[in-house]
């Protein structure tokens, strides 16, 4: 059983409408609360509307979005101000902060203009759309010292953030593979760019500034129109998003690096299927644990033979640790957190093994941060190191082969052609 993104943001969506009633009985001044301007109001833009709405900490001024129809619903309904062009919102000094919730390619561009504007940053995953804006971002956030949060929720929940402990702490003793799900969704991003029909641009949406920094495409509904409840629907498209990266690799970058302890590095090869090493792409870091991507958790199983044949293996956004302890889960939306032998539980002491998204303090961290100017949990560069990792395994199955990556240096060793992946150009006025 996998969970769709779909369900995720139907879930996230509840979480936001319980988010927004208060959470607590004092009151806080005016003067002291946060002042926030929120940049895109999509599917998950409106579940960030619920959130911030339900923060008494902090105050929402003002909303931004391309499309006229969103924007004034959103408008209303915070009773604040309503913007088409996000410059707009970023020119008002009396702002703090902005939490930006737009298409991929938007991530990085909008983040280092905010930055240079002043403001702290909330910025969806994945942050950027190569790894080279991704470096950029994370630059500008620190050259102007702001304070910058990967929304990244997912490892805020505190059964996932306290198996990530766990694991990093050496409970499993050293970690010799791990398992994430990388969908068969990813094979048709990478292999092409469909083009679709030219269609009328809706009343009241500035298509022109939606496209903005991408290579240009006519409208078309599929790229700006949920086509069910809570999809994302421009991820397919590599002028607007990263696939499989948006969909669910992004949530468990973050995790699975966290507890490996290499979140702010990366591996240092990307193991094709056709050396014949693997059966699935591998990344291998320089300890020499190896991350598999796997189409369904069966290959766990049935390919890896990595653990019981009778393990239950569900859910999405997390992987399986395998050490040389025993083993152990981190997907939300399956049911609990399996694993074994028991004795790794009764280490770890979990308060419990259900996973609940309603429990994750994310936004709170992120306001606490920017009131004592410390780093939140994802920062800038957890934030940058985890879309870079799906970055490679794109650049990987692109070029249909091997790749030997310096993390530091962040460039392919000897690889020329590997490395003009690194960046895009963007399309006329915008810039980085």
């Amino acid at each position: 059983m996998k969970m769709t993104r779909r369900e995720f943001l139907r879930t996230a969506a509840a979480v936001s409408a319980t988010a927004a009633m208060p959470r607590r009985v004092s009151a806080v001044a005016p003067s002291n609360r946060i002042t926030l301007g929120l940049i895109g109001l999509g599917a998950m833009g409106r579940g960030h509307l619920g959130v911030l709405l339900g923060e008494p900490s902090v105050q929402l001024v003002a909303v931004c979005d391309v499309d006229r129809v969103r924007c004034n619903e959103a408008k209303q309904q915070a009773n604040c101000a309503g913007y088409n062009d996000y410059r707009d919102l970023l020119a008002r000094p009396d702002i703090d902060a902005v939490v930006i919730v737009t298409p991929d390619h938007w991530h990085s561009l909008i983040a280092i203009e905010a930055a240079k504007a002043g403001k702290d940053v909330y910025g969806e995953k994945p942050v950027s759309l190569t790894i080279r804006e991704g470096r950029w971002m994370v630059e500008a956030v620190r050259r102007y010292c702001r304070v910058f949060q990967t929304g990244t929720q997912y490892r805020s929940i505190p059964t996932i953030r306290r198996v990530c402990e766990f694991v990093r702490a050496g409970g499993l003793g050293k970690v010799k593979s791990v398992f994430t799900i990388w969908g068969k969704i990813n094979n048709s991003f990478v292999l092409g760019d469909p083009a679709l029909d030219a269609e009328p641009v809706p009343e009241g949406l500035d298509w022109d500034l939606w496209v903005g920094p991408a290579s240009w495409r006519p409208y078309n509904h599929a790229y700006h129109r949920n086509p069910v409840h809570g999809v994302v629907p421009w991820a397919f498209s590599a002028a607007f998003g990263a696939g499989a990266s948006t969909y669910y690799h992004s949530h468990a970058a973050d995790v699975i690096q966290y507890a490996l302890g290499v979140e702010r590095g990366g591996p240092v090869e990307i193991i094709h299927p056709s050396s014949g090493r693997f059966p699935t792409l591998t990344c291998r870091y320089a300890n020499g644990t190896l991350l598999h991507l796997v189409e369904d958790w069966s290959q766990v199983q049935d390919v890896y033979h990595a653990v019981p044949a009778t393990a239950r293996l569900a859910g999405n956004f997390g992987g399986v640790f395998v050490g040389e302890r025993g083993w152990i889960t981190s997907m939300y939306g399956g049911g609990p957190i399996e694993g074994g032998p028991e004795e790794i539980f009764n280490e770890m002491k979990l308060a419990t093994r259900e996973v609940s998204f309603g429990g994750n303090h994310h936004h709170t961290n992120w306001f606490d941060c920017i009131r004592s100017r410390l780093q939140p949990s994802a920062d800038e560069e957890i934030g940058h190191r985890s879309a870079s990792l799906g970055h490679l395994t794109i650049i990987a199955y692109k070029l249909g082969r091997s790749l030997k990556w310096a993390p530091v240096t962040e460039n392919f060793i000897g690889d020329d052609e590997a490395n003009r992946f690194l960046s895009r150009a963007m399309r006329e006025p915008w810039q980085l």
